[in-house]
Protein backbone atom coordinates (compact mmCIF):
# COMPACT_ATOMS: atom_id res chain seq x y z
CA UNK A 1 0.00 0.00 0.00
CA UNK A 2 2.88 2.11 0.53
CA UNK A 3 4.60 1.94 -2.68
CA UNK A 4 1.40 2.35 -4.57
CA UNK A 5 0.13 5.98 -2.63
CA UNK A 6 4.15 7.21 -3.42
CA UNK A 7 4.19 9.53 -5.91
CA UNK A 8 7.91 9.57 -6.97
CA UNK A 9 7.99 5.97 -7.35
CA UNK A 10 9.87 5.01 -10.98
CA UNK A 11 9.56 8.87 -11.90
CA UNK A 12 12.17 8.11 -14.36
CA UNK A 13 9.88 6.18 -16.79
CA UNK A 14 6.39 7.84 -15.75
CA UNK A 15 6.85 9.88 -18.89
CA UNK A 16 6.16 6.20 -20.89
CA UNK A 17 3.30 5.23 -18.91
CA UNK A 18 1.20 8.15 -19.02
CA UNK A 19 0.95 7.63 -22.44
CA UNK A 20 2.87 10.36 -23.66
CA UNK A 21 5.05 8.64 -25.81
CA UNK A 22 8.34 10.25 -24.40
CA UNK A 23 10.16 10.88 -21.08
CA UNK A 24 9.42 13.85 -19.56
CA UNK A 25 12.32 16.37 -18.80
CA UNK A 26 11.92 16.39 -15.15
CA UNK A 27 10.42 13.96 -12.73
CA UNK A 28 6.63 14.01 -12.33
CA UNK A 29 6.53 14.78 -8.59
CA UNK A 30 8.68 17.87 -9.20
CA UNK A 31 6.51 19.09 -11.88
CA UNK A 32 3.11 18.37 -9.83
CA UNK A 33 5.07 20.11 -6.64
CA UNK A 34 5.18 22.77 -8.79
CA UNK A 35 1.77 23.51 -10.06
CA UNK A 36 0.69 22.43 -6.73
CA UNK A 37 2.61 25.59 -4.78
CA UNK A 38 1.39 28.06 -7.84
CA UNK A 39 -2.26 26.62 -7.74
CA UNK A 40 -2.47 27.22 -3.98
CA UNK A 41 -0.93 30.58 -3.86
CA UNK A 42 -3.47 31.65 -6.51
CA UNK A 43 -6.54 29.84 -4.46
CA UNK A 44 -5.37 31.94 -1.93
CA UNK A 45 -5.29 35.02 -3.51
CA UNK A 46 -8.97 34.38 -4.51
CA UNK A 47 -10.69 33.33 -1.98
CA UNK A 48 -9.60 35.68 0.84
CA UNK A 49 -12.45 38.31 -0.27
CA UNK A 50 -15.50 35.31 0.20
CA UNK A 51 -13.73 35.33 4.21
CA UNK A 52 -13.59 38.94 4.54
CA UNK A 53 -17.13 39.89 2.85
CA UNK A 54 -18.60 41.21 5.82
CA UNK A 55 -15.90 43.69 6.39
CA UNK A 56 -15.64 44.24 2.50
CA UNK A 57 -18.98 45.58 2.39
CA UNK A 58 -18.99 48.23 5.00
CA UNK A 59 -15.38 49.87 3.20
CA UNK A 60 -16.58 49.42 -0.63
CA UNK A 61 -20.43 50.16 -0.03
CA UNK A 62 -22.85 52.17 1.57
CA UNK A 63 -23.41 50.62 5.41
CA UNK A 64 -26.91 52.32 5.07
CA UNK A 65 -28.76 48.68 4.37
CA UNK A 66 -26.74 45.91 5.95
CA UNK A 67 -28.59 43.07 3.78
CA UNK A 68 -28.35 45.74 0.52
CA UNK A 69 -24.22 45.90 0.82
CA UNK A 70 -24.06 42.29 1.23
CA UNK A 71 -25.39 41.38 -1.72
CA UNK A 72 -23.49 43.70 -3.21
CA UNK A 73 -20.15 42.26 -2.05
CA UNK A 74 -21.26 38.88 -2.86
CA UNK A 75 -22.04 40.04 -6.57
CA UNK A 76 -18.90 41.45 -6.58
CA UNK A 77 -17.56 38.35 -5.27
CA UNK A 78 -19.39 36.90 -8.64
CA UNK A 79 -18.52 38.74 -10.88
CA UNK A 80 -15.11 37.43 -10.33
CA UNK A 81 -16.69 34.39 -11.85
CA UNK A 82 -18.33 36.01 -14.98
CA UNK A 83 -15.21 36.35 -16.59
CA UNK A 84 -13.42 32.95 -15.67
CA UNK A 85 -15.18 31.74 -19.15
CA UNK A 86 -12.81 34.30 -20.99
CA UNK A 87 -10.10 33.48 -18.83
CA UNK A 88 -10.88 29.74 -19.60
CA UNK A 89 -10.92 30.16 -23.22
CA UNK A 90 -8.27 33.28 -23.56
CA UNK A 91 -5.26 31.28 -21.85
CA UNK A 92 -6.75 27.90 -22.02
CA UNK A 93 -5.99 28.17 -25.95
CA UNK A 94 -2.69 30.12 -24.57
CA UNK A 95 -1.85 26.63 -23.37
CA UNK A 96 -2.56 24.18 -25.88
CA UNK A 97 -0.84 26.72 -28.79
CA UNK A 98 2.39 27.60 -26.68
CA UNK A 99 2.09 25.35 -23.61
CA UNK A 100 0.81 24.91 -20.07
CA UNK A 101 3.56 26.46 -18.64
CA UNK A 102 3.36 29.36 -20.78
CA UNK A 103 -0.31 30.03 -19.67
CA UNK A 104 0.69 29.33 -15.76
CA UNK A 105 2.95 31.99 -15.52
CA UNK A 106 0.57 34.29 -17.06
CA UNK A 107 -2.03 33.45 -14.62
CA UNK A 108 0.00 33.78 -11.22
CA UNK A 109 1.19 37.62 -12.50
CA UNK A 110 -2.33 38.50 -13.33
CA UNK A 111 -4.42 36.94 -9.96
CA UNK A 112 -1.38 38.58 -7.99
CA UNK A 113 -1.92 42.03 -9.20
CA UNK A 114 -5.53 41.94 -8.74
CA UNK A 115 -5.52 40.55 -5.15
CA UNK A 116 -2.49 43.00 -3.93
CA UNK A 117 -4.87 45.79 -5.96
CA UNK A 118 -7.77 44.91 -3.75
CA UNK A 119 -5.63 45.78 -0.74
CA UNK A 120 -4.55 49.02 -1.42
CA UNK A 121 -7.98 50.66 -2.56
CA UNK A 122 -9.09 53.26 -0.63
CA UNK A 123 -12.82 52.99 1.10
CA UNK A 124 -15.64 54.47 0.08
CA UNK A 125 -15.53 56.72 2.91
CA UNK A 126 -12.35 58.54 1.17
CA UNK A 127 -12.84 58.28 -2.61
CA UNK A 128 -16.59 57.63 -2.82
CA UNK A 129 -18.19 55.77 -5.87
CA UNK A 130 -14.54 54.87 -7.60
CA UNK A 131 -13.97 52.47 -4.77
CA UNK A 132 -16.41 49.96 -5.76
CA UNK A 133 -15.13 50.81 -9.21
CA UNK A 134 -12.00 49.37 -8.86
CA UNK A 135 -12.96 46.39 -6.17
CA UNK A 136 -14.83 45.14 -9.28
CA UNK A 137 -11.61 45.88 -11.81
CA UNK A 138 -9.56 44.03 -9.37
CA UNK A 139 -12.29 41.09 -9.36
CA UNK A 140 -12.04 40.63 -12.72
CA UNK A 141 -8.59 40.48 -13.46
CA UNK A 142 -8.56 37.78 -10.15
CA UNK A 143 -11.37 35.84 -11.88
CA UNK A 144 -9.92 36.24 -15.88
CA UNK A 145 -6.99 34.52 -14.39
CA UNK A 146 -9.17 31.68 -12.20
CA UNK A 147 -10.57 30.95 -15.50
CA UNK A 148 -6.89 29.69 -17.38
CA UNK A 149 -5.78 28.97 -13.85
CA UNK A 150 -8.25 26.10 -12.69
CA UNK A 151 -8.14 24.10 -16.87
CA UNK A 152 -3.90 24.84 -17.13
CA UNK A 153 -3.22 23.68 -13.49
CA UNK A 154 -5.58 20.83 -14.73
CA UNK A 155 -4.19 19.51 -17.93
CA UNK A 156 -0.68 19.94 -16.57
CA UNK A 157 -0.35 17.74 -13.51
CA UNK A 158 -2.84 14.69 -14.60
CA UNK A 159 -0.93 14.51 -18.11
CA UNK A 160 2.45 14.53 -16.28
CA UNK A 161 0.92 11.17 -14.15
CA UNK A 162 1.56 7.97 -14.88
CA UNK A 163 -0.67 5.83 -16.04
CA UNK A 164 -3.05 4.35 -13.27
CA UNK A 165 -2.41 7.28 -10.67
CA UNK A 166 -4.16 10.24 -12.92
CA UNK A 167 -6.75 10.16 -10.03
CA UNK A 168 -4.42 10.41 -7.07
CA UNK A 169 -1.80 12.90 -9.37
CA UNK A 170 -4.86 15.03 -9.89
CA UNK A 171 -6.69 14.88 -6.89
CA UNK A 172 -3.57 16.96 -5.80
CA UNK A 173 -4.95 20.06 -8.39
CA UNK A 174 -7.87 19.95 -5.76
CA UNK A 175 -6.02 19.42 -2.52
CA UNK A 176 -3.90 22.22 -3.71
CA UNK A 177 -7.35 24.65 -4.05
CA UNK A 178 -8.91 23.48 -0.95
CA UNK A 179 -5.42 23.92 0.71
CA UNK A 180 -5.27 28.03 -0.60
CA UNK A 181 -8.58 28.84 0.45
CA UNK A 182 -7.55 27.17 3.84
CA UNK A 183 -4.55 29.44 4.41
CA UNK A 184 -6.86 32.74 3.04
CA UNK A 185 -9.49 31.01 5.83
CA UNK A 186 -6.11 30.72 8.32
CA UNK A 187 -4.61 34.07 8.10
CA UNK A 188 -8.31 35.88 8.07
CA UNK A 189 -8.64 34.06 11.04
CA UNK A 190 -5.54 34.89 12.75
CA UNK A 191 -6.03 38.67 11.64
CA UNK A 192 -9.10 38.77 13.45
CA UNK A 193 -8.21 36.49 16.51
CA UNK A 194 -5.21 39.17 17.12
CA UNK A 195 -6.44 42.41 15.87
CA UNK A 196 -9.17 44.10 17.93
CA UNK A 197 -12.36 44.28 16.48
CA UNK A 198 -11.78 48.25 15.45
CA UNK A 199 -8.54 47.47 13.48
CA UNK A 200 -9.90 44.70 11.63
CA UNK A 201 -12.22 46.67 10.12
CA UNK A 202 -9.88 50.01 10.12
CA UNK A 203 -6.67 48.68 8.23
CA UNK A 204 -6.30 44.69 9.47
CA UNK A 205 -8.61 43.14 6.72
CA UNK A 206 -5.58 44.85 4.05
CA UNK A 207 -3.38 42.44 5.26
CA UNK A 208 -4.43 39.14 3.90
CA UNK A 209 -4.57 40.75 0.49
CA UNK A 210 -1.20 42.29 0.71
CA UNK A 211 0.21 39.20 1.75
CA UNK A 212 -0.85 37.23 -1.96
CA UNK A 213 1.69 40.18 -3.28
CA UNK A 214 4.65 38.78 -1.06
CA UNK A 215 4.42 35.10 -1.91
CA UNK A 216 3.75 35.55 -5.71
CA UNK A 217 7.08 36.04 -6.42
CA UNK A 218 7.59 32.40 -5.25
CA UNK A 219 5.01 31.36 -7.36
CA UNK A 220 6.48 33.21 -10.36
CA UNK A 221 9.58 31.11 -9.41
CA UNK A 222 8.88 28.16 -9.59
CA UNK A 223 6.69 27.91 -12.39
CA UNK A 224 9.32 29.19 -14.42
CA UNK A 225 11.39 26.31 -13.83
CA UNK A 226 8.98 23.85 -14.62
CA UNK A 227 9.11 21.54 -18.23
CA UNK A 228 6.34 21.60 -20.73
CA UNK A 229 4.25 18.11 -20.05
CA UNK A 230 5.12 14.41 -22.43
CA UNK A 231 1.76 14.91 -23.32
CA UNK A 232 1.86 18.51 -24.77
CA UNK A 233 4.91 17.63 -26.74
CA UNK A 234 3.29 14.79 -28.30
CA UNK A 235 0.57 15.67 -29.43
CA UNK A 236 0.95 19.02 -30.63
CA UNK A 237 2.70 17.00 -33.44
CA UNK A 238 -0.04 14.06 -34.17
CA UNK A 239 -3.36 15.99 -32.98
CA UNK A 240 -6.56 15.18 -35.12
CA UNK A 241 -9.21 17.97 -35.18
CA UNK A 242 -12.82 17.38 -35.89
CA UNK A 243 -14.92 20.65 -35.93
CA UNK A 244 -16.71 21.26 -33.07
CA UNK A 245 -15.92 18.36 -30.61
CA UNK A 246 -14.45 20.71 -28.32
CA UNK A 247 -17.78 22.45 -27.87
CA UNK A 248 -19.95 19.45 -27.03
CA UNK A 249 -16.80 18.02 -24.76
CA UNK A 250 -17.38 21.02 -23.22
CA UNK A 251 -21.05 20.72 -22.36
CA UNK A 252 -20.27 17.79 -20.42
CA UNK A 253 -17.82 19.28 -18.66
CA UNK A 254 -20.43 22.01 -17.80
CA UNK A 255 -22.90 19.47 -16.18
CA UNK A 256 -20.29 17.49 -14.83
CA UNK A 257 -19.16 20.84 -12.83
CA UNK A 258 -22.44 22.02 -11.39
CA UNK A 259 -22.87 20.63 -7.89
CA UNK A 260 -19.10 20.76 -7.68
CA UNK A 261 -19.05 24.75 -7.38
CA UNK A 262 -21.79 24.94 -5.59
CA UNK A 263 -20.93 23.10 -2.87
CA UNK A 264 -17.68 24.22 -2.92
CA UNK A 265 -18.23 27.97 -2.41
CA UNK A 266 -21.62 27.14 -0.44
CA UNK A 267 -20.18 25.08 1.66
CA UNK A 268 -17.09 26.99 2.60
CA UNK A 269 -16.77 30.32 1.08
CA UNK A 270 -20.28 31.40 2.24
CA UNK A 271 -20.19 29.40 5.59
CA UNK A 272 -18.37 31.82 7.50
CA UNK A 273 -21.23 34.52 6.72
CA UNK A 274 -24.33 32.11 7.30
CA UNK A 275 -22.91 30.74 10.59
CA UNK A 276 -22.10 34.38 12.06
CA UNK A 277 -25.94 35.54 11.12
CA UNK A 278 -27.66 32.21 11.67
CA UNK A 279 -26.22 30.10 14.38
CA UNK A 280 -24.45 32.94 16.49
CA UNK A 281 -20.82 32.35 15.84
CA UNK A 282 -18.45 35.28 16.00
CA UNK A 283 -16.42 36.36 13.07
CA UNK A 284 -13.33 35.00 15.01
CA UNK A 285 -14.91 31.56 15.67
CA UNK A 286 -16.66 31.15 11.71
CA UNK A 287 -13.48 31.52 9.90
CA UNK A 288 -11.90 28.77 12.57
CA UNK A 289 -14.64 26.86 12.20
CA UNK A 290 -14.58 26.83 8.24
CA UNK A 291 -10.71 26.26 8.87
CA UNK A 292 -11.25 23.06 10.47
CA UNK A 293 -13.56 21.62 7.44
CA UNK A 294 -10.72 22.79 4.74
CA UNK A 295 -8.07 21.12 6.95
CA UNK A 296 -10.25 17.90 6.43
CA UNK A 297 -10.70 18.32 2.80
CA UNK A 298 -7.31 19.00 2.03
CA UNK A 299 -6.33 15.76 3.77
CA UNK A 300 -9.27 13.63 2.32
CA UNK A 301 -8.88 14.54 -1.37
CA UNK A 302 -5.74 12.62 -2.14
CA UNK A 303 -7.29 9.86 -0.66
CA UNK A 304 -10.32 10.15 -2.60
CA UNK A 305 -7.67 10.40 -5.79
CA UNK A 306 -5.89 7.51 -4.84
CA UNK A 307 -9.25 5.48 -3.93
CA UNK A 308 -10.65 6.25 -7.75
CA UNK A 309 -7.29 4.69 -9.46
CA UNK A 310 -8.64 1.46 -7.58
CA UNK A 311 -12.43 1.36 -7.71
CA UNK A 312 -12.97 3.63 -10.51
CA UNK A 313 -14.70 8.12 -10.67
CA UNK A 314 -18.11 7.00 -11.14
CA UNK A 315 -18.85 5.64 -7.47
CA UNK A 316 -17.26 7.87 -5.62
CA UNK A 317 -18.83 10.91 -8.03
CA UNK A 318 -22.16 9.62 -7.45
CA UNK A 319 -21.60 9.39 -3.99
CA UNK A 320 -21.35 12.75 -3.52
CA UNK A 321 -24.15 13.66 -5.64
CA UNK A 322 -26.37 11.34 -3.66
CA UNK A 323 -25.06 12.78 -0.65
CA UNK A 324 -25.96 16.15 -0.95
CA UNK A 325 -29.54 15.53 -2.62
CA UNK A 326 -30.25 13.69 1.02
CA UNK A 327 -28.39 15.03 3.73
CA UNK A 328 -28.10 18.75 2.83
CA UNK A 329 -31.55 19.63 4.26
CA UNK A 330 -31.45 17.61 7.62
CA UNK A 331 -27.89 18.90 7.82
CA UNK A 332 -28.45 22.43 7.86
CA UNK A 333 -31.83 22.21 9.91
CA UNK A 334 -29.29 20.47 12.13
CA UNK A 335 -27.26 23.34 11.85
CA UNK A 336 -29.99 26.03 13.10
CA UNK A 337 -32.10 24.16 15.18
CA UNK A 338 -29.00 23.15 17.74
CA UNK A 339 -26.27 26.25 16.99
CA UNK A 340 -22.70 26.30 18.45
CA UNK A 341 -19.97 26.02 17.52
CA UNK A 342 -19.28 21.55 18.03
CA UNK A 343 -22.32 21.66 16.12
CA UNK A 344 -21.02 23.90 13.39
CA UNK A 345 -17.87 22.28 13.31
CA UNK A 346 -19.08 18.73 13.13
CA UNK A 347 -20.92 19.89 10.04
CA UNK A 348 -18.91 21.57 8.07
CA UNK A 349 -16.54 18.45 8.39
CA UNK A 350 -19.15 16.16 7.63
CA UNK A 351 -19.42 18.30 4.12
CA UNK A 352 -16.27 18.74 3.55
CA UNK A 353 -15.51 14.57 3.86
CA UNK A 354 -18.45 14.61 1.20
CA UNK A 355 -16.92 17.24 -1.07
CA UNK A 356 -13.97 15.03 -1.17
CA UNK A 357 -15.64 12.31 -2.85
CA UNK A 358 -15.68 14.07 -5.64
CA UNK A 359 -13.08 16.96 -5.25
CA UNK A 360 -10.67 13.51 -5.07
CA UNK A 361 -11.60 11.32 -8.64
CA UNK A 362 -13.07 15.50 -9.95
CA UNK A 363 -9.73 16.69 -11.68
CA UNK A 364 -8.90 13.00 -13.57
CA UNK A 365 -12.27 12.46 -14.29
CA UNK A 366 -13.06 15.81 -16.04
CA UNK A 367 -9.57 15.71 -18.12
CA UNK A 368 -10.03 12.87 -19.12
CA UNK A 369 -13.66 14.23 -21.31
CA UNK A 370 -11.10 15.73 -23.68
CA UNK A 371 -8.18 14.47 -25.41
CA UNK A 372 -4.80 16.89 -24.99
CA UNK A 373 -5.31 19.13 -28.21
CA UNK A 374 -8.39 20.49 -26.48
CA UNK A 375 -7.88 19.82 -22.79
CA UNK A 376 -6.60 23.27 -22.05
CA UNK A 377 -9.21 25.45 -23.81
CA UNK A 378 -12.31 23.58 -23.54
CA UNK A 379 -11.61 21.98 -20.30
CA UNK A 380 -11.49 25.67 -18.55
CA UNK A 381 -14.13 26.78 -20.80
CA UNK A 382 -16.64 24.47 -19.69
CA UNK A 383 -15.72 24.52 -15.77
CA UNK A 384 -15.56 28.43 -16.00
CA UNK A 385 -19.07 28.74 -17.41
CA UNK A 386 -20.35 26.25 -14.46
CA UNK A 387 -18.46 28.00 -11.88
CA UNK A 388 -19.71 31.51 -13.43
CA UNK A 389 -22.96 30.31 -13.55
CA UNK A 390 -23.50 28.56 -10.81
CA UNK A 391 -20.95 28.53 -7.91
CA UNK A 392 -19.48 32.25 -8.29
CA UNK A 393 -22.59 33.22 -7.37
CA UNK A 394 -23.68 30.61 -5.14
CA UNK A 395 -23.36 33.52 -1.91
CA UNK A 396 -25.27 35.90 -3.83
CA UNK A 397 -27.74 33.19 -4.72
CA UNK A 398 -27.82 31.73 -1.13
CA UNK A 399 -28.18 35.65 0.74
CA UNK A 400 -31.27 36.61 -2.16
CA UNK A 401 -33.03 32.92 -1.39
CA UNK A 402 -32.88 33.95 2.47
CA UNK A 403 -34.00 37.40 2.11
CA UNK A 404 -37.02 36.13 -0.27
CA UNK A 405 -38.48 32.96 1.69
CA UNK A 406 -37.42 34.43 5.21
CA UNK A 407 -35.82 30.85 5.41
CA UNK A 408 -32.51 30.21 6.19
CA UNK A 409 -33.02 26.83 4.83
CA UNK A 410 -34.35 27.82 1.46
CA UNK A 411 -30.06 27.55 0.25
CA UNK A 412 -30.24 23.61 0.58
CA UNK A 413 -32.96 23.75 -2.48
CA UNK A 414 -29.62 25.22 -4.52
CA UNK A 415 -27.77 22.58 -3.69
CA UNK A 416 -30.24 19.94 -3.78
CA UNK A 417 -30.97 20.84 -7.57
CA UNK A 418 -27.11 20.98 -8.53
CA UNK A 419 -26.72 17.47 -7.02
CA UNK A 420 -29.63 16.15 -9.52
CA UNK A 421 -27.88 17.71 -12.61
CA UNK A 422 -24.57 16.98 -11.94
CA UNK A 423 -25.73 13.13 -11.51
CA UNK A 424 -27.67 12.90 -14.20
CA UNK A 425 -24.04 13.81 -16.40
CA UNK A 426 -21.81 11.89 -14.14
CA UNK A 427 -24.26 8.70 -15.12
CA UNK A 428 -24.23 8.67 -18.53
CA UNK A 429 -20.29 9.32 -18.88
CA UNK A 430 -18.37 6.31 -19.46
CA UNK A 431 -15.61 5.26 -16.84
CA UNK A 432 -12.50 6.14 -17.86
CA UNK A 433 -9.99 5.40 -14.70
CA UNK A 434 -8.37 2.54 -16.44
CA UNK A 435 -8.08 3.95 -20.13
CA UNK A 436 -4.96 5.03 -21.28
CA UNK A 437 -5.15 9.30 -21.71
CA UNK A 438 -6.65 10.62 -25.69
Amino acid sequence: MRREFSVGRDDRDAGERGGAGTTGRMPPRRAVAAAVVGNLLEWYDFAIYGYLATIVSRAFFSSADEVAALLATFATFGVGFVVRPLGGIVIGRLGDVRGRKVALTLTMFLMAAGTVTIGLIPTIDHIGVAAPILLVAARLVQGFAAGGEWGGSTAFIVEWAPHGRRGLYGSFQQASVAAGMLLGSAVAAVCSSLLSAQAMESWGWRIPFLLGGVLAPVGLYIRRSISETPAFEAARASAVRRPGEGLRLAGKALGFTVLWTVAYYTMLSYMPTFTQKFAGLTRTQALWSNTVGLLVLVVTVPLAGHLSDRLGRKPLLLACCVGFAVLCFPLFRVLLEQPSLVTVIGIQVLFALMIATFSGPGPAAIAEIFPTHLRSTWMSAGYSVAAALFGGFAPFIATWLIARTGSPLSPTIYVIGAAVVSTFVIVRLRETAHEALA
